[in-house]
């Protein structure tokens, strides 16, 4: 408690200062940078994050679906189908679908673009100054640029950020099956060669208003029959299934937690929870061969699993 109205004097006073950050890197599944806030700071990203966030949730449009409430990877994936299915008129027409990604996502946000952004939202000069310091906070590569992966503000800032592009993609390029989660996007249509031209629009707004680059080597267009890989799904028609590189990972971390089960590291429950999960997003694909192969494999493992 006394820690807590600390915070509210040095907030009220204008004196606080935003701490430095613990570093730490995590697999998952390739390498990243992970940067966490003290308690402090937390606690005043979770109480900027609960004001702000109804505001600028206003702003977004329907098809961004990272880190907002009832979206996320599932309902993405679903709005993916049903985008297909539309301009496939039912599998009938050849459907295009343009898939990118951004280069570098978080650690090339440029701060004083974001803050040029909040300030068109938000007149408060005091709210302003609260933000630009949690914002100010942490600089990747060069001073001024990158949010830290670990903040809960760093989810709304870039939402924020690039609803930008967003609202350059529906009402600019015209794009009427759009979906974007975090710094992937897909672009739906029956034409192939307006999925190429608009490439380079796309490509212009980026770098010349938010300063992004896309990735070189992640830019696709593919026919919906050859199937889309998208959230770790490869998408077909009438059908998903998991990515190889998901099954195998999948099946690595089960093998990992059996291990420590078996040397009594872990409880039954918590291996339990860590199956069950698994289990849970095979529901979304096409996946009883590999629902199978786990049960039969790992289930037995437990003494505790048929409660699940």
């Amino acid at each position: 408690m006394d820690n807590i109205f600390s915070l509210h004097r040095d907030l009220l006073n204008h004196t606080w200062k935003h701490g430095g950050y613990q570093a730490f890197k995590i697999n998952d599944p390739k390498p990243r940078d992970i940067h966490k806030a003290s308690v402090r700071d937390r606690l005043l990203h979770h109480a900027v994050y609960r004001i702000l966030y109804p505001f600028s949730e206003k702003t977004f449009i329907a098809d961004s679906y990272s880190c907002r409430i009832g979206k996320g990877t599932h309902r993405a994936i679903n709005r993916f189908r049903a985008f297909a299915h539309k301009v496939s008129k039912n599998n009938t027409r050849t459907c295009w679908i343009l898939k990118c990604d951004i280069r570098k996502f978080f650690a090339n946000i440029d701060h004083g673009i974001l803050l040029l952004i909040l300030r068109e939202y938000i007149p408060d000069k005091k709210i302003i100054w609260l933000l630009e310091n949690v914002i100010e906070s942490f600089s990747s590569d060069w001073s001024g640029i990158g949010l830290p992966l670990g903040n809960l503000t760093s989810q709304l800032f870039v939402n924020i950020y690039m609803n930008e592009f967003d609202q350059f993609v529906e009402h600019r390029l015209k794009a009427k099956y759009y979906i974007r989660y975090c710094d992937d996007f897909v672009i739906f249509s029956e034409d192939k060669e307006h999925l190429e031209d608009i490439i380079s629009p796309i490509k212009i707004f980026l770098k010349e208003k938010l300063k992004l680059e896309l990735h070189p080597e992640k830019v696709f267009i593919k026919t919906l029959a050859s199937g889309m890989d998208f959230l770790g799904m490869v998408n077909f028609s009438d059908y998903r299934i998991l990515r190889t590189k998901t099954k195998k990972r999948m099946l690595k971390n089960i093998k990992q937690k059996r291990f420590l089960l078996r040397e009594g590291l872990i409880s039954d429950s918590l291996f339990n929870q860590s199956l069950h999960s698994y289990l849970v997003m095979l529901k979304h694909c096409r996946g009883y061969k590999i629902e199978n192969e786990i049960k039969s494999r790992f289930c037995a493992e437990s003494r505790d699993w048929l409660q699940y």
